[in-house]
């Protein structure tokens, strides 16, 4: 499957006239926990010719496409992407980071994972998963909880957690979460993981009431750390830049 992706990312930019910079997988593939039948969910950051960024008027700065083969892309615009990371947009560091890279500018990504860290808003990272989660919460322990929704519920409460106590950017792989739960857990996490990997992503089957728990004391504690995060701001000449750098 890489190969198609590769190729039709090579498609994307002679379509677009575009280079792309970095190519990511993401979702639950990224995550660690992916059912048989989940997309591929390929996500991309591309940059135009010097002259593109001199219009007058705004033009169209994302890309998307789906195919029969369960491609499903997002591009975004170099310009795009660094004023939303310069907000500390949850979404792109979870393209930023993610541990499946199928193309990259390795000097690129490197030094824009740097910025990104050294940029960080816990206020904005926390508050993005943390309110993620409530909707993902009401299903917890209900007849419309599935399993891929108990592992976002489980996922973004982590997330949220991490920021809480760490005030960094959470780790996009799963399993590096765990070290936020207590060891006793993990083997019945893993027993979950295996179990959504042979099950379709609407899968009912059922989960343990401990794990259940868990999640709900994750989320308890979250609430109550949510008023002390530092609210940092961006430094915007040093994301200037890196855009000046790389256009």
């Amino acid at each position: 499957m890489e190969k198609r992706i590769l190729e039709k990312l090579t498609e994307i930019e002679k379509m677009n006239a575009i280079e792309i910079v970095f190519a990511v997988e993401s979702g639950s593939r990224a995550w660690g926990f992916a059912s048989p039948d989940s997309d591929y969910d390929i996500r991309f950051v591309y940059k135009h010719k010097k002259d593109w960024y001199l219009n007058l008027w705004e033009q169209k700065d994302t890309i998307d496409f789906m195919t029969e083969d369960d491609l499903d892309g997002v591009g975004w615009d170099i310009k795009k992407a660094l004023k939303l990371l310069a907000k500390s947009n949850a979404s792109f560091s979870g393209w930023l980071f993610s541990p499946i890279v199928y193309k990259a500018n390795k000097e690129f990504l490197k030094e824009l994972k740097e910025l990104a860290n050294t940029n960080f808003n816990p206020v904005a990272g926390f508050h993005h998963f943390h309110a993620m989660n409530k909707g993902f919460e009401e299903t917890l322990g209900t007849d419309k909880m599935t399993l891929k929704s108990f592992f976002y519920t489980m996922r973004t409460a982590l997330c949220a957690n991490w920021i809480a106590k760490k005030n960094t950017i959470p780790p996009v792989y799963f399993k590096e979460l765990y070290e936020l739960v207590d060891q006793k857990y993990h083997i019945v996490i893993d027993e979950l993981i295996h179990l959504k990997a042979n099950e379709i992503e609407k899968s009912k089957a059922t989960v343990n009431d401990v794990l259940i728990s868990l999640v709900r004391s994750i989320i308890e504690e979250n609430n109550m750390l949510r008023k002390s995060l530092p609210n940092t701001k961006a430094t915007h000449k040093e994301f200037n830049e890196f855009f000046l750098k790389y256009v």
